[in-house]
C-alpha cells in the first residue's frame, strides 16, 4: 500500500499519521519529505510521527526520518514517533534510529514530552 498521510494538530504540535509503507519504491520516502518540508517551510517546528499503521519503512524512509530530526532540532524544533509497531519497530532497533529519536508508546505522553521544559533548558 501507498503511503498514506493524514494530518492534524495538538497547540503547536503536528502530529502525521503514517499509513502504508515509506520506502524508495513509488516514491513514498519522496512524499514523506515533501510533505514535512512543506510544513516546516509553513514554520511547523514541532512533529509528531504516529506509526501505528506504517507497515513497513526501509533506508530511504529512515534517512528522511533522521534529516528532517536534525533540521528541525537546528531550527529549535523537534520529531517525535508514537507507537512503531511490526516489522517498522523490528527495522527501528536494529538501525538504533530510537536511540536518536524520541519515541512513545501513548501519544499523551509523547505530546506531553514537547511541552515539558527541559532542567536545562535557556530562559
Amino acid at each position: 500500500m501507498a503511503l498514506q498521510i493524514s494530518t492534524r494538530e495538538s497547540g503547536d504540535i503536528t502530529i502525521l499519521n503514517l499509513r502504508g509503507k515509506a520506502t524508495i519504491s513509488d516514491g513514498e520516502s519522496e512524499f514523506l519529505r515533501i510533505k514535512l518540508e512543506e510544513l516546516i517551510a509553513n514554520g511547523v517546528r514541532k512533529f509528531l510521527l504516529n506509526l501505528a499503521e506504517l507497515s513497513h519503512v526501509d533506508s530511504s524512509g529512515f534517512s528522511v526520518m533522521a534529516k528532517i530530526c536534525v533540521s528541525l532540532r537546528d531550527k529549535g524544533g523537534d520529531l517525535k514517533l508514537v507507537r512503531p509497531s511490526g516489522r517498522a519497530l523490528v527495522a527501528f532497533k536494529v538501525i538504533r534510529l530510537l536511540d536518536v529519536i524520541p519515541t512513545f508508546d501513548d501519544e499523551s505522553e509523547a505530546l506531553a514530552s514537547f511541552r515539558a521544559k527541559s532542567f536545562f533548558a535557556q530562559p
